[in-house]
């Protein structure tokens, strides 16, 4: 999954986000199989856009102890990421199927 796209990277991670807010960067990176330098780096974008934030939820200076959570605009640019990576699969789906039987029309013929 190293080939994700930069609005794909996004999508995911909020998801991953809105269902555990608790997740460290080093749990995000494992999930989405990237290294974690472009976890952060996808960590310190969503946190520039105002889609998360983050929140201390115990006194601690442990980086552990934070939780990342969706802001209202997070929220709606979920939905937005989340339409628009719908209709790229749903072509592609399209598309894979007419291959599909592209291919058994010709496998029929041999």
């Amino acid at each position: 999954m190293s080939d994700i796209t930069y609005e794909e990277s996004h999508l995911k991670v909020l998801r991953l986000l809105e269902s555990d807010p608790g997740r460290s960067q080093r749990d995000l990176s494992q999930a989405l199989g990237i290294s974690l330098g472009k976890t952060n780096y996808c960590m310190r974008a969503l946190l520039d856009k105002g889609l998360i934030k983050m929140q201390n939820f115990r006194n601690s200076e442990n980086k552990l102890g934070y939780s990342y959570l969706l802001t209202p605009a997070g929220i709606a640019a979920k939905a937005d990421l989340t339409r628009n990576f719908l209709k790229i699969k749903m072509r592609e789906y399209e598309a894979l199927k007419r291959e599909i039987e592209q291919l058994q029309s010709e496998a029929d013929l041999s």
